[in-house]
């Protein structure tokens, strides 16, 4: 069938189950070749082909709502709801959103892109639909991955006790990201291998049948008969101890079963989890047998050989850097243990694990929980790096205030994609953090200008004995930069003059130097003087120099690849402001106060004015306010 000319999903309703089977394989195809060009999250949207086309076969979107827990696995819904022709444009500046998005379609009834929200947001609407009165279903899909999220079990433990009607979809396929890990993880394993279970229920509730009712005494005896043979015939009774209805495991590839199982979930009262076996994957080899998680989400690749398409010459990734670093230094201190929340492959730590399998911890979705447990090792004098993307640090906001800077531990903290990341969007810009670490007592927050001065950073992190330290760096490569030999301690709080001038000077770090020196070196060309500064310690400001440009009255512009409010030229100005500088030119750059969608970094950049031409223009203002205060 022509997939560009779907407009709504009811075509699915009169269509037998061999046709959906052609269907299948028509948007698998689909999904392989447009993502072969543009990118995107290939694994997770292969393996949901069949439960995506059995859940809009079944239900009635939108007026039954589907809520994709992280959104990787969206794909087929958007193809199914009318978005085919707009997948060229996926997750390119102006285009198709790589994750649902309310304004795209009304069948997009939740926004997501962090894990673990979908049940707390159904249980919402849950609320709202019965309160109105209203009679419709509400199916949140939630990965198995995704379930071991401290959100997630709360509103597990809230849903079940409500009891309210809900049908949960259990997409398991024993990955999140990376392979899964944790005790949930391996109760769901007993399941997998557990058999039918609703066969099981049955069977004994009909038994119990033919037991004549004699009296409380044999009646409350037959009831502790079917819990133990429950027991006996199922391993693990973890969400029907909840509250849940428990169905399964159903073959998630299978369509009668699938069928089967959601007629009997929408029969039944209370909230029903339905536990769906998937291949993450499935129907292209390379992705099937990623073992690692690497076909997660990724870049243009080959259709023929599965090979990514990206310049053999690239200089390291950035996280790489940073993980074999610590590495590096692991070899010599007993004491450094690496933690993640589920994040080993994007954080390029699997060579540490390999090397120090003992010292490194992947604690799985659970970014409260890893943020604690770094700081429970530093109370023993371990030296913990905890690998978190910036987005994702949002999430253990509390326990890095709370249980790492309040008592001032030695936690290094090395926030990956911190910046503009681009096609993945709003919900993974890594934009917030200075802001929210900023204001916090005790914590050192840097970020280096190059690959180089980034090792050195990660020694200076590892070293420091004085408090929590937080290293910021970039999604991507570095520039390729001559690598020192011996690592070096960078003084706390110390900046580095990259290009002298007079008439003004450029405070920066990061991502955002090249367009300072490339502005500083046009300004010279038109008689402007133009000082750069590798602003490399956000937090604590370089008072010295700052000093020495107040005192001299140089105009001063700062540049931030991050939001302006609360950020590093807020505190320049602050401190301006608390030194009694209140002539004091200062203009700021950098992330307006708005969510920046996705879309190639370059084309965002342009977009908010945070170009090498806005830094001339600005630059050029300053200069001339001080000639003519002079």
């Amino acid at each position: 069938m022509d997939l560009l000319s779907i407009k709504d999903p009811s075509f699915l309703k009169g269509m037998s189950n061999q046709e959906l089977e052609v269907l299948s394989q028509e948007i698998r195809q689909f999904l392989i070749e447009k993502l072969s060009v543009t990118g995107g999250h290939i694994g997770p949207n292969l393996g949901v082909v069949e439960l995506t086309i059995a859940l809009h076969k079944c239900f009635d979107s939108p007026k039954d709502k589907f809520i994709w827990d992280v959104g990787h696995q969206s794909y087929v819904h958007k193809i199914l709801t009318g978005r085919a022709c707009e997948f060229d444009t996926l997750r390119k500046y102006k285009g198709l959103c790589g994750f649902p998005k309310r304004i795209e379609s009304e069948h997009d009834v939740w926004e997501t892109g962090h894990s673990s929200t979908s049940l707390s947001a159904a249980m919402g609407m849950v609320i709202a639909r019965d309160l109105k009165k209203e009679s419709s279903f509400v199916v949140p899909i939630i990965g198995d991955g995704a379930l071991t999220g401290g959100m997630a079990l709360e509103a597990l433990n809230h849903i079940g006790h409500e009891k309210k009607n809900m049908i949960v979809i259990l997409n398991d396929n024993e990955m999140s990201i990376a392979p899964n890990v944790g005790a949930l993880h391996n109760i769901l394993g007993q399941l997998r291998t557990a058999g039918k279970y609703q066969w099981v229920k049955d069977e004994l509730e009909l038994l119990l049948k033919k037991v004549p009712a004699v009296g409380g005494k044999l009646a409350a005896t037959a009831e502790r008969v079917k819990d133990s043979l429950k027991y006996l015939f199922v391993s693990g009774m973890f969400f029907e101890e909840m509250g849940f209805t428990y169905l399964g495991p159903v073959d998630g590839h299978d369509f009668e079963a699938l069928f089967e199982n959601f007629r009997y979930a929408k029969k039944t009262e209370g909230p029903v989890l339905l536990h769906v076996i998937t291949k993450k994957g499935k129907g292209f080899h390379p992705a099937e047998s990623d073992k690692k998680g690497t076909w997660h989400g990724t870049g243009p690749y080959k259709m023929d050989t599965g090979d990514f398409v990206k310049s053999d010459k690239s200089p390291p990734a950035w996280s790489s850097l940073v993980s074999e670093t610590v590495r590096k230094l692991a070899r010599d201190d007993e004491r450094i243990v690496a933690i993640t929340p589920a994040m080993p492959v994007g954080s390029k730590l699997e060579g540490f694990a390999s090397e120090f399998p003992e010292r490194m911890f992947d604690v799985g979705i659970a970014e409260q929980h890893a943020a604690t447990v770094a700081a429970g090792l530093a109370t023993q004098n371990m030296k913990p790096f905890l690998a978190i993307y910036s987005t994702f640090l949002q999430r253990a906001y509390d326990q890095v205030v709370h249980d790492i800077c309040r008592q001032n531990l030695n936690v290094f903290i090395g926030i990956d994609r911190a910046g503009l990341v681009g096609a993945d969007g709003e919900t993974h810009q890594g934009v917030f953090d200075i802001a929210f670490l900023r204001h916090v007592p005790n914590i050192v927050l840097m970020m280096p200008k190059d690959e180089n001065e980034g090792q050195h950073m990660v020694y200076t992190a590892m070293t420091y004995d004085d408090g929590p330290i937080a290293m910021r760096f970039p999604r991507g490569n570095g520039l390729g930069v001559p690598m020192d030999e011996s690592y070096k301690t960078i003084p706390i709080g110390t900046w580095e003059i990259l290009r002298d001038g007079e008439d003004a000077a450029i405070l920066t770090f990061g991502t955002t130097i090249p367009m300072a020196i490339e502005a500083a070196e046009t300004l010279e060309k038109q008689g402007i003087s133009v000082k750069v500064v590798n602003a490399r310690f956000i937090k604590p400001l370089d008072e010295k120099m700052l000093n020495e440009l107040f005192l001299n009255n140089i105009p001063i512009l700062t540049i931030e690849e991050a939001v302006l409010q609360g950020g590093f030229g807020s505190y320049v100005l602050e401190y301006a402001h608390e030194k009694g500088y209140y002539q004091q030119a200062i203009d700021r750059m950098g992330i307006p106060d708005k969510f920046i969608e996705h879309g190639d970094v370059e084309s965002l950049l342009e977009e908010i004015g945070m170009t090498t031409s806005e830094v001339v223009k600005r630059m050029t203002i300053l200069a001339r306010k001080k000639q003519q205060r002079a």
